[in-house]
């Protein structure tokens, strides 16, 4: 029997709630072995992002050379990368090791609004990094940010600027609509065969932080464990939202706090 194994490239948060953090506690409470290319490092915690400091692309390259040289990753996770020149030097490792399974979460803003990305970085994720990917999954302003298009209202623009993404390269474009309100948070899978939802029922609570990136790595760990794409997504929607209807049972910092990831542990 073989290992599950998944890889996040991302940033580390120092608050424990997001980034490589919250990527590896998912990938352990899926059953998945998790390794990590650290792509940056903040200084944050609940209230927001005090500073920023990016790792050397040569760094990030050796980082992933050691990994992949030695494990067998079934799927990558990629998060917050920060800058144009990382983002060009994980595109061509990624494309050197024929890395598989590639979930790209394409960072941008932090819950608390810091900006994750230089703003002079955004075509050269769209032109490097959206190719390579198996499913890109923007929430509704990053949706907005690579389409070009003003931030959707509905789920009729959310599914026109999905495939505006789609259109980059990438095999597939899951559009999460959780910033919307009502009853429902749904999510929309965009790709060659079509419009497919994914609804989950809203769970009132601050303490958010580090839902997208435990989204995407939770889709990750799915792919790891050999699911295909959307039994991937509808494992990575019950996780969330599992692990946002706990977070309120964490008391961690001041501000807006993280979601749980080990709710289904710790309760036991």
């Amino acid at each position: 029997m073989t290992t599950p194994i998944a890889l996040t490239i991302a940033g580390s948060d120092s608050g424990g709630g997001a980034g490589i953090q919250a990527d590896l506690k998912t990938f352990s409470a899926l059953g998945v072995y998790g390794a990590s290319v650290i792509a940056a490092l903040t200084a944050q915690n609940t209230k927001g992002v005090s500073g920023i400091f990016d790792v050397a692309p040569e760094f990030v390259r050796a980082q992933m050379d050691a990994v992949y040289s030695d494990i067998r990753v079934g799927a990558t996770k990629i998060g917050m990368l920060g800058r144009a020149d990382v983002i060009e030097a994980v595109a061509a490792r990624l494309a050197a090791h024929q890395a598989k399974n590639i979930v790209l979460d394409p960072v941008m803003v932090a819950t608390s609004g810091d900006l994750l990305l230089e703003s002079g970085a955004i075509d050269t994720l769209k032109k490097k990094l959206i190719p390579l990917a198996l499913v890109v999954t923007p929430n509704l302003a990053e949706a907005a940010a690579l389409s070009g298009t003003a931030q959707a209202k509905d789920e009729v623009a959310m599914a026109k600027q999905g495939e505006a993404i789609l259109k980059l390269g990438a095999q597939s474009v899951l559009v999460k609509g959780g910033h919307f309100g009502g009853a429902q948070a749904t999510d929309l899978l965009i790709d060659k065969d079509g419009i497919r939802r994914f609804a989950a029922r809203r769970i009132e609570t601050k303490n958010t932080h580090g839902t997208g990136c435990t989204l995407s790595s939770a889709i990750a760990a799915g792919l790891a464990r050999g699911m295909p794409l959307t039994e991937s997504i509808m494992l990575a929607k019950k996780f969330v939202s599992g692990a946002i209807a706990a977070a309120d049972g964490l008391k961690v910092g001041e501000g807006r706090g993280p979601v749980h990831h080990f709710y289904e542990f710790w309760k036991k």
